[in-house]
């Protein structure tokens, strides 16, 4: 793959229409800020990230989270850039749009978690569930084997690009009108989900996007001049840009839980401070955090800002090492897999006090177990009844369903994808009331 074919500010959906002539903005900062001002960024707000959404004690959630994704994303595309500039500045003459890597990455993470829905990971798998194991198996003879694995395997990356390519009804006929190396850079795995099976790829339960938006990418990878791996199977080597979003995200979960762990006491400051220590990075922080602070907070804080600027230097230097392996495609490890030592061990311990310690403490799994029950409870009203819409009843549900979501196609899977467009835009806050509305557990109040 080549950079000057990769990096386009051509716009989906507005293919024909001449280059904005801005000049306080690029086409990759309006793609930022397009994304900001949208409603299902705005919605993240009141989406889980790891721990249910707090009172008194902030935690992050979706929105907080991918901010700090995007400011991380940044930085590490502009080392990149300061390294091409010493290295290979005739590179930066032959392709000027490398300049915007760093807008690009940033507006790539505002977009990575647009589709997922309410309550973290359990959402996807509980939607999954309602066509495995609930009453949505029956509909598996009205689809194809593409598109029921689609719905068996609900993907969170796969709807971000739907939601950011499809045109809702009612909202017009081009989307978000991003630039096509924005939509690229989020397609963590740029597969569809019966290829990732046939294929049994390493992620094999994950893909980069619907079979009702598979022409979509198949445009935007054919336009980036992007490598197919199969000629099979809609397989495609990563866009470059992608490894960079996938590390920043990385980073900033790993490292962001285990303050947020700090603040909810689920970990002691001693033991956090063991885990970010090796990432410091500084022959002085021992005596700073003695000295100089007092609250534990603040010393988690100042350990965190150390831990991710190591891990973003680190990250940044191993993207440009392995520039020419990664746009050959051939690249099958994240950034943060390549750690050198003793980076990498440490990066591993916090990888298992994540695992052990905060994404099966006791609040997270209950929140986990009511979004199954919750994101079950709504599709078993909603999917039925606007596939069928036939009774007094089921008038009545879809009718709770915005328009935006309808559609005038008429086959299953394309009015069961309506009512997942609907559901997994849910913040929690508003599934919860919803849920508790239709079934009966609470009355609807005026407002």
């Amino acid at each position: 793959m080549e950079w000057k074919y990769l990096l386009s500010n051509k716009r989906f959906g507005q293919e024909h229409w001449a280059v904005n002539p801005d000049r306080a903005r690029s086409d990759f900062q309006r793609d930022y800020d397009r994304l900001i001002f949208s409603s299902p960024f705005r919605r993240l707000q009141n989406k889980t990230q790891v721990f249910p959404l707090p009172g008194s004690v902030f935690v992050h959630n979706r929105l907080t989270h991918s901010l700090e994704v995007a400011s991380v994303a940044r930085s590490m595309a502009n080392m990149f850039l300061n390294q091409l500039e010493e290295k290979q500045p005739d590179l930066l003459k032959e392709v000027p749009l490398l300049n915007e890597v760093g807008n690009i990455v940033a507006a790539a993470s505002l977009a990575h978690d647009l589709g997922n829905p309410a309550f973290g990971h359990s959402g996807e798998a509980a939607i999954s569930r309602y066509f495995t194991d609930g009453d949505g198996k029956d509909y598996q003879k009205e689809m194809s084997e593409s598109q029921w694995h689609d719905l068996i395997n609900f993907e969170g990356n796969a709807n971000a690009i739907r939601i950011l390519t499809h045109p809702l009804k009612g909202k017009g006929n081009d989307a978000y009108a991003l630039t096509y190396s924005t939509l690229a850079s989020i397609a963590k795995y740029p597969c569809s989900s019966i290829a990732g099976k046939q294929k049994k790829l390493l992620h094999r339960k994950k893909y980069g996007f619907f079979q009702s938006e598979e022409e979509t990418f198949q445009k935007i990878a054919t336009e980036l001049q992007m490598l197919k791996e199969d000629h099979d199977y809609t397989i495609y080597k990563r866009h470059p840009l992608v490894y960079l979003v996938e590390a920043a995200d990385d980073i900033c979960y790993s490292i962001i839980d285990l303050e947020d762990a700090h603040r909810l006491k689920i970990l002691s400051y001693e033991e956090v401070k063991h885990y970010l220590l090796p990432f410091a990075n500084s022959k002085t922080i021992e005596d700073r955090l003695k000295n100089d602070y007092e609250d534990d907070d603040a010393k988690i804080g100042l350990l965190r800002a150390k831990a991710i600027n190591t891990l973003t230097r680190i990250c940044a230097d191993t993207f440009y090492g392995e520039q020419e392996t990664i746009l050959a495609g051939n690249l099958n490890k994240s950034l943060t897999d390549l750690l050198p030592e003793p980076y990498l061990e440490a990066w591993k311990a916090v990888e298992k006090i994540s695992v052990d310690r905060i994404y099966n403490f006791s609040t997270v799994i209950q929140k986990e177990v009511a979004g199954y029950k919750i994101m079950a409870g709504l599709l078993e009203e909603f999917v039925p009844a606007l596939i069928h819409n036939n009774t007094h009843y089921y008038k009545k549900l879809v009718k709770l369903i915005p328009k935006q979501y309808h559609t005038d196609l008429t086959d299953i899977y394309s009015r069961t994808q309506s009512v997942l467009d609907f559901v997994s835009g849910m913040t929690d806050l508003y599934a919860v009331d919803l849920y508790r509305n239709i079934k009966g557990i609470s009355f609807p109040s005026e407002t």
